[in-house]
């Protein structure tokens, strides 16, 4: 049953009393589907750059017309309204023609991590009985594999691309400067499944789609998010939810047509579908796609491009300052640089504001609040902080246990309502309803994340509810121990978690990646000396393991649970 909380009136008020000037507190929604979109931006714009793919032009007006080709391909197959298709691929202009070529079909898109094997695919299979799925050539043997698991009138209809096909003609620019083993993997040739359709086949089968009658309230993706326990549940998002954050995003980052972003989140990450597939459409903004992540790669591209908007995960700022040529890239084109999934190290965004007078813009969201619910305005962006909450979005600091609402400045569980919620998760109604409590009678979602507001609206992560350690009763939060390693000169990553210990139930454990240049000569006692001079002694790492590089998700977050599962018990 969802549990009402008591509200307290002047938390909420708070929240805007640094609300930027500029800014309008609630936005005029568009009532359309975010295929509408693309139909404003192709005739608008209609020769104008939509993607950039390592030397490769598309326009809008191309974008468009191959995605009503392929939408009428999916009808043609048997998709109807509410039917779901999954893609499966890394970033490339095929994703976003696929996306926009199912929302045209008034069908649901589907977003799978390529990084998913066999045994995983096959959930995105039966959970969502999925019709379709739209894959790239190296991945078509996962998907034929766990098909072929299934009753024959349960396999999906597979459709397969290769990135060679929207590449130039004899592979990338190699001013582009992609690495040898990057291009050997665009430009490489698979042997497609059997009874598996090829990508220009579909295009060129001249089906045109019948009328598009999507609006607002229907259902438009389905992204499956990981619990602690159990597995990926579906989100469900409608065109109006996704739509919010949308629209909202230019605004919040000073973005327009004249603005070149870079693509380099995953797409299938809620993120990557915001600010690589959705919000640069809803502009008529450019944008230059990375297949994957290489920091050279990624250096060179915003000085060919002159990108000016970059959202990216702040691993990859560190990956990208640890690069040796890190000073020949022409940054000076970046207007906008923002982020999310882990705090950005306040030693990292020192660095950016000293060398490049650039403020890395945190801000925070879940695949349940379609990306950000909060935000760090540019203008006024505070360090190692959520951010306030976006375009009419309302949250609170609540006790994870009693749910009572707290006053400022207490840790507590954030919960959120706004305009871009999801509508539940996909046929899991008793998980829906644990996941929303109410409050001044209206429900707001539970994140499961640990923070506190302070006394200017401004929120701050402490941690995963389920991530503290409990070291002889003290609490200790991994992230607060992470920033401040970060600041240690040696230290190029970090990521902490609990350890066995006989006398105090747990420890502190940190899990180190050495900077290059400290490798061999720094010590685990010269790290715990050092977190003992700089924090509490509860605090203090107790373990210090050195390991090369941290695990990380396909969107490029630090996997602390992976880790923590590693650990003796």
């Amino acid at each position: 049953m969802m549990r009402v909380v008591t509200p307290r009136p002047e938390q909420a008020a708070v929240q805007y009393s640094h609300w930027p000037a500029r800014l309008p507190r609630q936005l005029a929604i568009p009532q359309t589907s975010l295929w509408f979109n693309l139909e404003v931006a192709a005739t608008r714009y209609p020769d104008k750059a939509a993607t950039q793919f390592l030397g490769a032009t598309l326009s809008f007006d191309g974008l468009r017309r191959q995605a009503e080709a392929l939408a009428g391909w999916l009808q043609a197959q048997g998709v109807t309204k509410g039917e779901r298709v999954a893609l499966f691929m890394q970033n490339c202009p095929q994703y976003l023609i696929s996306f926009y070529a199912v929302n045209r079909a008034d069908a649901v898109v589907v977003p799978v991590n390529p990084m998913n094997r066999e045994d995983e695919f096959i959930h995105y299979l039966t959970d969502p009985q999925t019709r379709v799925v739209i894959c790239s050539g190296e991945l078509a043997g996962i998907v034929h594999a766990a098909a072929q698991r299934l009753p024959e009138s349960q396999r999906p209809t597979i459709l397969v691309t290769h990135y060679g096909e929207m590449l130039p003609e004899g592979g990338p620019d190699a001013d582009c400067g992609a690495p040898a083993p990057m291009v050997a993997w665009l430009t490489a040739r698979h042997a497609l499944p059997p009874g598996a359709t090829a990508w220009p086949q579909a295009l060129a089968g001249g089906h045109l789609p019948g009328p598009h009658t999507a609006g607002p309230d229907d259902l438009a993706m389905l992204p499956y998010t990981s619990g602690t326990t159990g597995l990926p549940k579906g989100c469900v998002h409608t065109n109006a939810t996704l739509m919010s954050n949308s629209c909202g995003g230019c605004q919040w980052g000073h973005a327009s047509a004249e603005s070149v972003g870079l693509a380099v989140v995953p797409m299938f990450h809620i993120t990557g579908t915001l600010y690589g597939v959705l919000g640069p459409v809803f502009i008529g903004m450019t944008l230059v796609i990375m297949p994957r992540w290489d920091r050279e790669l990624c250096g060179r591209l915003i000085s060919r491009y002159q990108v000016t908007h970059w959202t990216c995960i702040p691993t990859m700022i560190i990956d990208l300052f640890a690069s040796p040529n890190y000073r020949s890239f022409q940054l000076g084109s970046l207007r906008y640089l923002s982020g999310g999934g882990a705090a950005m190290p306040k030693a990292v965004a020192e660095r950016l504001q000293e060398e490049f007078g650039l403020t890395f813009a945190e801000g925070y969201g879940l695949t349940e609040t379609a990306a950000p619910s909060h935000g760090n305005p540019p203008e006024r962006a505070k360090l190692q902080c959520l951010g306030i909450p976006l375009f009419g979005v309302d949250s609170r600091i609540v006790d994870p246990t009693s749910l009572e609402e707290l006053p400022v400045g207490e840790v507590g569980e954030i919960i959120t309502r706004g305009p871009m919620v999801f509508k539940g998760y996909w046929q899991q109604p008793e998980a829906t309803e644990a996941a929303f409590v109410t409050l001044d009678g209206q429900p707001f979602f539970r994140t499961g994340d640990l923070g506190r507001m302070d006394e200017e609206g401004y929120f701050f992560i402490t941690d995963r509810l389920k991530r503290m350690i409990n070291a002889s009763g003290y609490k200790v939060w991994p992230s607060e121990v992470e920033m401040l390693l970060y600041r240690h000169p040696a230290v190029q990553e970090a990521c902490i978690i609990a350890a066995k210990d006989a006398y105090r139930g747990e420890t502190v454990k940190a899990v180190v990646v050495l900077r290059a240049e400290a490798r061999g000569k720094v010590t685990d006692q010269d790290i715990i000396g050092w977190a003992h001079e700089h924090m509490a002694a509860y605090k203090a790492p107790r373990v210090v393991e050195f390991v090369e590089s941290l695990p990380k998700s396909g969107s490029g977050k630090v996997m602390w649970r992976l880790l923590q599962e590693q650990e003796p018990k």
